[in-house]
């Protein structure tokens, strides 16, 4: 990467972690930025994982305790690390080119689930009750999915976790950023061992989207969540366009 394309790249981790803070969808930002860079898209989605790990981890510290679901979730962390690494080496093991071929119709996917986060949200609240089973399942499928991609993770996470656990919804939430930062974890350590992470563009982007996710999280409750989301979505189909053409063109 020249000059320009890591500025381009660092401020797109910026806007990502303020982005992930209030609305979701950072890594639909970063990812198209890493690709425009100059990286091909297995090296950008790894680089993408590597590089906002921080944010996920400053997220989970920022919920604390006090909403922690009340039950012992041993089995579901597990289920989720052993899902995570299966993604991974899907990923890892798998043609570069099926992946090219595959992350338009992820980015478009994700875009269009962060559009509908708020009417999940609302169908979450009626239609929740505790399955065990489908809980571990649900983990498992999208720390599978998180660790393949990733773009939209949290959203999938909610929905899969909340339409089986019989718990609040802010504890759904803190569920779920717990195997967030456990899949994005896995990805690190799997990544940073196997994987063509572009560690100049990482190391620059790891700092700056956890000060986005700070700067975010400080004013989250002064900017309408339903703009940025609609920027997200927006960005995310033009994206998604913009892959497609480049796979299949």
């Amino acid at each position: 990467m020249n000059a320009g394309q890591l500025v381009l790249v660092s401020a797109a981790g910026l806007i990502g972690g303020f982005v992930n803070a209030i609305a979701g969808g950072g890594s639909l930002l970063l990812f198209p930025a890493l690709v425009a860079g100059g990286l091909g898209t297995v090296s950008a989605n790894v680089t993408n994982s590597v590089a906002l790990w921080p944010g996920y981890f400053g997220n989970v510290v920022a919920l604390g305790k006090a909403d922690r679901p009340e039950r012992t979730l041993w089995p579901v962390l597990l289920a989720s690390a052993l899902g995570a690494a299966g993604g991974c080496a899907l990923l890892l093991l798998t043609p570069a080119r099926a992946f090219t071929f595959a992350v338009p119709f992820l980015v478009l996917g994700a875009s269009a689930l962060v559009a509908a986060q708020p009417r999940i949200k609302r169908w979450l609240g009626t239609h929740s009750g505790d399955r065990p089973r489908q809980l571990l399942a649900g983990a498992t499928v999208g720390s599978i999915y998180g660790g393949y991609f990733g773009g939209g993770l949290g959203v999938i996470l909610m929905a899969l976790l909340g339409l089986t656990m019989a718990a609040p919804l802010r504890q759904v939430n803190v569920l779920k950023g717990v195997v967030q930062l456990l899949v994005a974890t896995v990805s690190l350590v799997v990544f940073a061992a196997f994987g063509p992470v572009h560690w100049v563009a990482a190391a620059l982007v790891a700092p700056l989207s956890l000060l986005g996710g700070v700067v975010g999280g400080r004013l989250a409750t002064r900017l309408r969540e339903q703009v940025l989301r609609t920027c997200v979505v927006a960005f995310g189909l033009v994206v998604g366009a913009w892959l497609a053409v480049r796979a299949f063109g």
